[in-house]
């Protein structure tokens, strides 16, 4: 069996110091590759698993490089301290972390040799057999659920939902936590009926007590135009205050526990 540290896949970005994406303080290792095509995803640069050019700011930087679980450990152990006192630790990302699902469990198992709490953020399109193999090693899934039309997903996301939504009832069943969230994005599913589809569909998941609503934003717009692509959603503008508290009100109705943001 391979050391874990030996381990090698292809990311794009670490990030310290994180408090959204998992409890306390946390490092994020952010992977790349995804199989999806959303409209509006914030980190196109994530979406291809090859290394590209993007150029931000006049200046241009080659995005993704292959590292082994020993090198992205080193950097996360920097911040064991905060990781103890807040109750926070390490959250894979992407991209998609269960397309790379050897790496992502060489990760796993090294923080919990390190006695670090594990979390992946993950939008579950992937085959089976790499849920089941990263699954064991995570203590939190936080896992989006963007619409439970599959005609609708696949125009805004490039794919329709019935794998994503498999793997969620399984993952529910299997996972030692799971988290639903929502990207709520204007003109994809920002109805009343639309939110309390996704909120009733995730309150029959076993297990699922929290239900976390994410607004849309075009904070990764500038991304789209550094790696010459168009970005769709250039005109559509973020969902105001009022519309996401009544979103979170229908969203509610379902008995889960919910929340604006991550």
């Amino acid at each position: 069996m391979q050391n874990p540290n030996d381990a090698t896949g292809r990311i794009f970005d670490i990030q310290r110091f994180s408090i959204h994406d998992g409890p306390g303080i946390r490092t994020i290792v952010f992977f790349k590759g995804c199989g999806l095509r959303c409209r509006w995803c914030c980190n196109p640069e994530s979406q291809s698993a090859a290394t590209q050019q993007l150029t931000r700011g006049g200046r241009t930087q080659e995005v993704g490089r292959t590292v082994t679980g020993g090198e992205v450990m080193q950097e996360v152990l920097r911040d064991l301290p905060y990781y103890r006192r807040s109750g926070g630790g390490v959250t894979l990302s992407g991209g998609e972390c269960l397309l790379q699902p050897e790496f992502a469990r060489a990760l796993l198992d090294l923080c919990h040799q390190n006695g670090l709490p594990t979390a992946i953020e993950t939008a579950g399109f992937a085959p089976r057999e790499n849920v089941e193999r990263v699954l064991g090693g995570v203590d939190l899934v936080l896992m989006d659920i963007k619409h439970m039309s599959p005609e609708k997903h696949k125009a805004f996301c490039g794919h329709t939902n019935e794998q994503i939504l498999e793997n969620s009832r399984y993952i529910a069943v299997h996972a030692k936590q799971l988290i639903i969230r929502v990207p709520v994005i204007p003109g994809f599913n920002d109805t009343e009926e639309e939110i309390a589809a996704i909120a009733g569909y995730a309150a029959r998941l076993p297990g699922v007590r929290e239900l976390h609503l994410l607004p849309y934003h075009r904070l990764g717009q500038d991304k789209y135009t550094g790696l010459g692509r168009n970005y769709e959603m250039g005109e559509v503008p973020p969902p105001t205050q009022s519309r996401m508290s009544a979103l979170l009100a229908t969203a509610e109705q379902s008995g889960l526990i919910c929340r604006i943001g991550g």
